[in-house]
């Protein structure tokens, strides 16, 4: 019995252990994640003086703000077929060392050529970052635990340009915009130190290809793949993300801008109401997380408990866009206005989640890759269709005001659309048995 005791003790120390590596795993990717969208950020917040240095009008600088995407997608299929190759520990150090090296030059004077190109390379090198990010999570955690994990590394989307809006403003009204960009480089490269002393992927054994919704359903360890891309559940929330995007990369891209030319606020209110979204956001992601984990414990089907519920935050946010802009400026507009800018992000980590629930680990970061690939498309969309509407308008404020609505009905409407198709226990179940069949013909 002491022998029994003691082995008993031995794993339960194990477990603890493991478990206390993987948050700290997790507060690293949330870390990695605030840098990442800071980054993505700061153009957002110059853009007014971006826009004056550089002599750009609003549809040139949609298309700096869309060039960010041109190559986000080749990125993550690029490195998501890599995730099985390298070791995450190395794959994730060379991805932040390329964000620092594109960010370096934005430090000097440039012209509109070097600014693009910069942006691009970061574009390509943080394309798979959400996904090589929860793709490592979890593989700290268990199926039926990951949600939380998730919500907290998508967490870091918000509290990035949350922390950087009032930072990076204050460094850019002190200094310039360029010293924003070498204070981002610094602050990656402090990253990549910690991660190359504390990082790495977990366990081999944990519950990797059990479906939360469905102990007895467990996926096989791999499925074709024209079978996972073409399958219910990955087409929907696909699309759900795509459509989710849309408002992602407006909120980064573009809504510091519009604050300042399109309702008229001063550069110092505008920095402090550009920070009220992403301050929502982080409340929501976590609370949506530990919500959605909650009733996957209690035994609510995955549909309803992430398909679902990730499916009435996006529609929310389409339905809080289209509000806004119908109002007149004030506080009724700002509270639809962040409701717009931060339903959706508390949706992200739920959506991983999901898609987790149905893809076998071994295939993850290829299919993550190719879901970044497609979403990323609403970012390359978005900007530019926004830049088009401003630059075209008689007002920059009808232009600004055009744009919103119509990526607030397109969000509604892809919602309506891909929330059927998402059924995360009927595709597990559906992939276990044409694994038993492909087993029984050999």
């Amino acid at each position: 019995m002491a022998v029994k005791d003691r082995v008993r003790a031995a794993r339960d120390d194990g477990a603890r252990a493991t478990r206390r590596r993987g948050w700290t795993i997790t507060v690293l990717f949330l870390l990695f994640m605030l840098i990442n969208f800071a980054d993505k950020a700061v153009t957002g917040l110059a853009g007014v003086e971006i826009k004056r240095d550089l002599g750009l009008s609003a549809e040139q600088f949609g298309l700096v703000q869309s060039s960010f995407f041109w190559l986000f997608a080749v990125g993550a299929v690029v490195v998501g077929g890599l995730c099985d190759r390298i070791r995450a520990r190395w794959l994730v150090a060379g991805l932040m060392a390329v964000w620092c090296l594109s960010l370096l030059p934005l430090a000097a004077p440039i012209g509109l050529g070097m600014l693009m190109a910069c942006r691009i390379l970061l574009g390509f090198a943080e394309g798979p970052a959400a996904a090589l990010a929860n793709r490592v999570v979890h593989t700290w955690f268990p199926a039926r635990e990951r949600g939380l994990p998730s919500s907290v590394v998508i967490t870091g989307a918000a509290l990035g340009p949350l922390l950087a809006a009032p930072t990076l403003s204050w460094v850019i009204d002190a200094y310039s915009w360029h010293a924003a960009f070498l204070v981002l480089a610094a602050a990656g490269a402090l990253w990549l130190v910690l991660w190359l002393l504390l990082g790495g992927e977990g366990p081999e054994g944990t519950a990797a290809e059990e479906p939360s919704g469905a102990e007895s359903d467990r996926l096989p360890a791999r499925v074709p793949y024209r079978t996972l891309l073409t399958s219910g559940t990955v087409l929907g929330l696909t699309a759900l993300a795509f459509f989710s995007y849309m408002s992602t990369t407006l909120k980064v891209s573009w809504l510091p801008v519009y604050l300042e030319e399109g309702l008229a606020y001063d550069s110092r209110t505008a920095g402090l109401l550009v920070a009220f979204p992403y301050a929502a956001a982080v409340v929501l992601t976590l609370a949506v997380g530990w919500y959605s984990g909650r009733l996957v414990r209690r035994g609510v089907p995955s549909r309803l408990a992430r398909g679902a519920l990730s499916g009435a935050l996006i529609a929310a946010s389409g339905a809080s866009m289209v509000l806004f802009t119908q109002l007149d400026r004030g506080w009724l507009q700002m509270a639809f206005l962040t409701l717009a800018f931060s339903l959706n992000t508390s949706a992200w980590g739920i959506v991983v989640a999901a898609l987790s629930d149905v893809v076998p680990r071994a295939q993850r970061g290829t299919v993550l890759g190719a879901f970044i690939a497609v979403y990323s498309m609403g970012g390359v969309l978005a900007p530019m269709m926004l830049g088009g509407f401003v630059g075209s308008a008689a007002t920059e404020a009808d232009g600004y005001g055009t744009g919103f609505l119509v990526t607030g009905v397109a969000m509604l409407a892809g919602v309506l659309a891909a929330l059927p198709f998402v059924d995360p226990e009927r595709d597990a179940r559906g992939f276990a048995r044409f694994a038993a069949d492909e087993g029984s013909d050999r």
